[in-house]
């Protein structure tokens, strides 16, 4: 795939736009939100959401020559387009002002993540097309439980076919959920739930359901406290009987057509194709909060007279400009690798390796700048007086949800070397 550097005409008008939010907005509000874990930031919701309608109505389906939903391939090789290059910059703008708030953005957001990859063109019209109207709204999307984090294949919420009705019947819990509070309290909100329709079955009986907001029978129970992103909420959902229409299981569990990505026997690689969609944007959020805490730390050292000169050798420099350009050097390699796997997306080219590449590298790098800013800037940077140790805390989470660090390196480990899940553990 050729790589193009300049950033493209319309991916720098919403950059800076976002940008102009997380200055104006985002900052003044960061460290209040982040000491009242659970309140709103209502004034960057109404600030933010006319923004993110424009965003969500370039996911929804075009009508197509050929009559269809969607473009063919063939059509869609006229012209690339770049919605998810958009979406990561925007998404690194944004995080740069602060993850918490960026994660109370209204959107479809991994509900939308979910759809998108495995939904038919009629479900994402009907799903997504609420995100572009009316009152902000939000999705989520419920996958880890009590007993399946990384393992993903091991959930145990159940769905049932109830012949009577023609309803699925949803039972289990669902932990860690991301928005999930936002997305089940507020009208035409929606959570894509994971769920066995066999236990016995195995990996192949996964299927994602969308279980819109107010369905009765799915509820919050527990809103946790957190070490970071402490304005974004997260929950644990319990369903219990949970009724929900029959084409609400996205895809169809017919066999697929050929070239037909949305037939249900793919189960959980329906789920990994999720995540290739989503890694990117949580890798560009890493990249966003690690931004933020090398420019910090370069502009408070350089008002003490330290400053790191590219072109000097490196056994002429200070320890504090070595680590200075070295965390510079982490962050751009990360942001590279962020955006290859979002453009290979806007291609329609596999990128399930550039995804975990992206996310394991992005993960370890927001984790180590954000520790030496702490370090470099010594009791300040300890201390609530600036945002560093906040950064701080916000970024290990970046390691951890979207799949551990540990597992996106399997990832890549398994797609280059070529072994199989069950050969390379």
């Amino acid at each position: 795939m050729p790589i193009e550097f300049s950033v493209p005409v319309d991916v720098a008008q919403q950059t800076k736009l976002a940008q102009m939010a997380a200055e104006q907005v985002m900052r003044r509000l960061s460290r209040y939100f982040d000491e009242h874990e659970h309140e709103r930031p209502i004034e960057y919701i109404q600030f933010i959401w006319p923004f993110m309608q424009q965003i969500e109505r370039s996911y929804l389906p075009r009508p197509s020559k050929n009559g269809g939903g969607e473009p063919k391939a063939a059509d869609a090789s006229k012209k690339v387009a770049s919605n998810n290059v958009k979406m990561i910059h925007m998404i690194e703008a944004l995080s740069w002002g602060d993850a918490g708030i960026y994660l109370c953005t209204p959107s479809s957001a991994l509900g939308g993540a979910a759809i998108n990859a495995v939904g038919t063109p009629e479900q994402k019209e009907r799903f997504l097309r609420r995100f572009t109207e009316g009152s902000p709204k939000w999705g989520a999307m419920a996958m880890t439980e009590p007993h399946a984090g990384s393992d993903t294949s091991n959930i145990q919420t159940t769905a049932r076919l109830d012949e009577a009705t023609h309803e699925w019947v949803l039972n289990g819990e669902k932990i860690y959920c991301t928005s999930g509070a936002l997305a089940t309290e507020e009208s035409n909100g929606l959570v894509v739930v994971w769920a066995t329709v066999d236990r016995s079955a195995g990996r192949s009986a996964m299927k994602p359901f969308v279980v819109e907001a107010g369905t009765r029978g799915m509820s919050v129970v527990k809103k946790e406290r957190k070490l970071g992103i402490r304005a974004s909420d997260t929950v644990s959902l319990v369903f219990e009987d949970c009724r929900i229409p029959y084409d609400n299981i996205l895809g169809t569990l017919d066999a697929p057509k050929a070239g037909d990505g949305n037939g249900q026997d793919k189960g959980f690689k329906g789920a990994m194709k999720t995540f290739d969609s989503s890694r990117p944007w949580v890798a560009a959020s890493a990249m966003g909060i690690a931004r933020a805490a090398f420019e910090f730390t370069r502009d408070t050292l350089k008002k003490e007279g330290i400053t790191a000169p590219y072109g000097a050798p490196k056994h002429k420099l200070t320890s504090v400009q070595r680590d200075l350009l070295e965390m510079e050097m982490d962050i751009q390699a990360g942001w590279l690798l962020t955006v290859r796997s979002a453009a290979y997306m806007d291609q329609g080219e596999p990128n399930s390796l550039e995804a975990a590449m992206a996310k394991a590298k992005a993960g370890l790098v927001v984790t180590r700048v954000t520790q030496k800013a702490v370090e470099l800037l010594g009791p300040l940077g300890y201390s609530h007086e600036f945002l560093v140790e906040k950064w701080m805390r916000d970024a290990k989470i970046n390691d951890i949800f979207e799949g551990t660090g540990q597992i996106n390196t399997l990832i890549v480990a398994r797609r280059i070397l070529g072994y199989t899940r069950r050969e390379l553990k």
